[in-house]
């Protein structure tokens, strides 16, 4: 959720059973979200694949089998919308509660352009369709019919579905993994950017309902080992990101949605390698530091399937990944604090900069304690001066968040380090609770 005191959150969506069963522990504590993508419901974040709401039109392209009407046009949308009240019912009990809610739907694409590949079988039904009822249309009519024919229908079921959604759990942030999407994927050119290009831009605005309707965006920055280690991920993952902003503000009335970046903690295509401390950077930071509310880790059963994979994910999380999930996220609350006055978060001034968020080895250390991970040390005006220079303030919605200069920076700082100013505000009362009660743990810790 894109909180006021946490302006950067990283949300755990990983099979555990088979872990579990081994007996072997996943420390998940640095996560500001716990789910697994089984089906369980009362989650923070609730993931609806195509079997968990509603009757979703699609055809199974490996076995040739057209599941409800198979195109968005021959499907039944009002027994559909009626299926679905009851699996949001099902996997979000509470009307209470807050959380991500994102429709996992990837037969097909609204775009009739963008279905290509395997995908390209629902214009190949929806030119069936069409021609079923209007022999006298040339081929060029009947594709023109079609491809409207299929758009409004595809619109119809994406909108429909958030807008049951958002009336039925307004507390859940609803949207469609993989939307929107920067199709660069020709990282092998050599005079790769990563921008996307101004077709898929056009594309992507005649969309414009989606990312209206949407109350969140989840686009994907998923890893293949090609780009292992290469500042090429960077680039792929900047794009993909800065686009979801892109199309998250224009027309709406309201806020822009946040963006969640969905990532993994394994590369796509060698799912027992893990990302390297680098591709977290490249990845995690990447999304961070230009503007984005959060990223979801997410894993495959297929990915944790045994005794060996359990075990490496969680001497991953402890070595590696939970470090650095401590590390970003301290640091943008951190930024977000000192420079945009705990009332916007902080993203670059040069978004195609090297500079990210993280804490100053000089004044940090990462502890792993009993209960948890934590990020001691105190920033000083020096660190502080470091962040002004390469970030600005992105505010939350209607509130103040113009950037502190140097020398309010300074004051605030020094107000921060007197342990009794009542003139401090209760977030940061809060942070420094939280960090004697750690250092409290610790000293116990070294005691035993």
């Amino acid at each position: 959720m894109a909180c006021k005191d946490q302006p950067f959150i990283v949300t755990w969506n990983i099979p555990d059973l088979v872990c579990r069963r081994h007996n072997i522990l996943l420390d998940t504590s640095p996560f500001r979200g716990v789910a697994t993508p089984a089906k369980v419901p009362g989650q923070f974040l609730s993931l609806f694949y195509r079997d968990r709401l509603g009757l979703y039109p699609h055809v199974d392209v490996n076995k040739g089998q057209q599941h409800n009407g198979g195109i968005p046009q021959r499907g039944d949308l009002k027994a559909s919308m009626k299926k679905a009240q009851a699996d949001i019912s099902y996997y979000i009990p509470s009307k209470e509660t807050k959380g991500l809610a994102v429709i996992d739907w990837e037969s097909w694409r609204p775009l009739w352009e963008r279905n290509w590949g395997t995908k390209k079988i629902y214009q190949t039904l929806s030119l069936a369709h069409v021609l079923k009822t209007n022999h006298y249309l040339t081929q060029r009519q009947a594709t023109d019919k079609a491809k409207h024919q299929f758009q409004v229908a595809a619109k119809s079921w994406m909108s429909e579905m958030l807008a049951m959604g958002k009336a039925m759990r307004p507390n859940y942030l609803w949207g469609f993994y993989l939307f929107p999407n920067c199709y660069n994927y020709n990282w092998h050119d050599s005079q790769f950017t990563g921008t996307c290009s101004e077709e898929v831009r056009r594309q992507n605005d005649q969309l414009q309902w989606l990312w209206d309707s949407s109350t969140a965006l989840f686009p994907s920055v998923y890893l293949q080992s090609s780009l292992a280690d290469s500042p090429k991920a960077a680039l792929m993952v900047r794009g993909r990101v800065l686009e979801a902003l892109r199309v998250s503000a224009p027309s709406r009335d309201g806020p822009a949605a946040p963006v969640f970046a969905y990532t993994r903690p394994v590369y796509v295509d060698q799912s027992r390698r893990f990302l390297s401390q680098g591709d977290l950077v490249r990845t995690i930071g990447e999304s961070a530091s230009v503007g984005a509310s959060g990223a979801v880790l997410w894993g495959a059963s297929a990915d944790y399937s045994d005794q060996a994979s359990c075990g490496a994910l969680s001497a991953y999380l402890k070595s590696t990944l939970n470090p650095y999930i401590t590390n970003v996220t301290t640091a943008a609350q951190m930024c977000s604090l000192f420079l945009c006055r705990g009332n916007g978060r902080c993203v670059r001034k040069n978004y195609n900069s090297q500079l990210y968020l993280h804490l100053s080895p000089d004044s940090f250390r990462i502890l792993r304690l009993q209960t948890g991970y934590i990020a001691l040390g105190k920033p000083t005006l020096s660190d502080l001066k470091a962040l002004s220079r390469g970030f600005t303030c992105q505010c939350y919605e209607g509130l103040n968040c113009t950037p502190r200069n140097c020398k309010e920076m300074a004051k605030a700082l020094m107000f921060h380090l007197k342990p009794h100013n009542k003139s401090r505000t209760l977030k940061e009362n809060v942070v420094d609770e939280r960090l004697s009660s750690a250092k409290g743990s610790l000293k116990k810790q070294l005691e035993v």
